[in-house]
């Protein structure tokens, strides 16, 4: 009854929808199951979920709320959680499982599933709560809306107490740490690779990757000081506007009388070259090659631009500043891991530059980082074999 009276008031509150019929592409043959990424994290892991499913199974794949990203998956926008838009979305894709994603539910759509009997999962879950466009109080909505999933699979034992609370029940709730999301190690040529760490041998290398005009200074300033520690330390520094790397490097030169190699001009380091400042397309080597990886424009620019999990997953020890950018929930993870290290100003970078250079200290981040790179292999796969056994009608 609550139930009932709970999603007729959500019902109700609907905003009207647009006049005409949705415009979605043709429903391909075949067997399709439903993923949503409400947004987040979630929707890296649903995109590797996806290609499982695509490559290994063979399954059609709709995903709905995740932005465009390079992925074989149907990606359309979600329906408005209202009854009708619902139904018309259910009968145009006809979805044999479903799999929701962060905890989000919808309970138009959970609705229209279970009166279909349409098998409802959710993964990577952290706490449930209504779309942020529905939200409200209707009383009972959010256990009745639980109860239809077969499994919640939570992210840790907090997002557990989090559905417990809200009327999920505890046979219901697995424990299972977040799913993987795709690598994010770059490609490189290993005959560059090699050849370059045959010339650097065991100099010490650190990398600036993305450096933001106004952080130059700071980055400069911090090889500068750590030079006087280690005299044969190679800055690698790529400036996120590759048409400063030519002035950039004359400056550099001119300024603080270091041999700098211009990899545009062709030059490539030797064991007396100070600073590389070769262009962006290649960061794939650059990890590779630099166990210290200051990200930038995350001190003093608009925000860090490249993903932290790129050097994590290619054995780099990553410093970054306070403007995350994009990529504040990957670095709540890497820093709670202590897998990265967050610098305030050039002074401290400095500091945590010159700490990194002891090899053990930089190896030990640096697996760390690796370790949360990496991570959500065994949830992936057992998800999947949850899928599996559902959609083979064995569960």
């Amino acid at each position: 009854m609550a139930y009932s009276l709970g999603l007729t008031l959500y019902n109700l509150a609907a905003p009207t929808l647009p006049q005409g019929a949705p415009s979605w592409p043709r429903r391909p043959p075949g067997r399709l199951v439903w993923l949503h990424a409400p947004g987040g994290e979630a929707q890296a892991a649903m995109l590797e979920l996806a290609r499982h499913l695509i490559e290994d199974d063979g399954v059609a794949v709709l995903m709905t709320g995740a932005g465009p990203q390079q992925s074989e998956a149907l990606q359309q926008p979600v329906p408005p959680d209202h009854p009708r838009a619902v139904q018309d979305f259910l009968d145009h894709w006809q979805p044999e499982l479903v799999v929701f994603g962060d905890g989000e539910l919808r309970p138009a759509a959970i609705h229209d599933c279970t009166q279909r009997k349409l098998p409802l999962l959710m993964v990577d879950a952290r706490a449930p709560r209504l779309p942020p466009d529905r939200e409200g109080w209707y009383p009972g909505l959010i256990r009745s809306a639980l109860a239809p999933f077969r499994h919640i699979m939570v992210l840790d034992d907090a997002a557990g107490k989090a559905f417990r609370r809200a009327g999920a029940e505890p046979g219901q709730i697995a424990v299972t740490g977040r799913m993987e999301e795709a690598s994010a190690a770059l490609p490189y040529v290993e005959s560059d690779r090699a050849a370059l760490a045959q010339i650097l041998a065991t100099r010490p290398i650190w990398l600036a990757a993305d450096i933001a005009p106004q952080e130059e200074a700071a980055v400069i300033a911090a090889h500068r000081e750590v030079l006087r520690l280690a005299h044969r330390l190679l800055l690698i520094l790529v400036p996120s506007d590759p048409a400063r790397a030519q002035g950039l490097a004359a400056r550099i030169e001119a300024e603080e009388g270091w041999r700098v190699a211009l990899r545009s001009a062709e030059h490539e380091p030797d064991t007396e070259t100070e600073v590389y400042v070769p262009d962006a397309s290649d960061y794939g080597l650059w990890y590779r090659l630099a166990p210290v990886t200051f990200l930038g424009g995350s001190l003093e620019g608009k925000g860090c631009v490249r993903n932290p999990m790129e050097p994590a997953a290619l054995g780099s020890a990553i410093l970054y500043g306070p403007r995350s950018g994009a990529y504040g929930l990957a670095y709540g993870r890497l820093g709670a891991a202590r897998a990265a290290r967050m610098v305030g100003s050039g002074g401290d970078l400095t500091l945590a530059l010159g700490d990194l250079l002891s090899p053990d200290r930089a190896a030990r981040q640096a697996q760390a980082a690796w370790s949360i790179a990496s991570e959500g292999a065994e949830v992936t796969e057992r998800v999947l074999g949850l899928i599996r056994n559902i959609m083979d009608g064995v569960a």
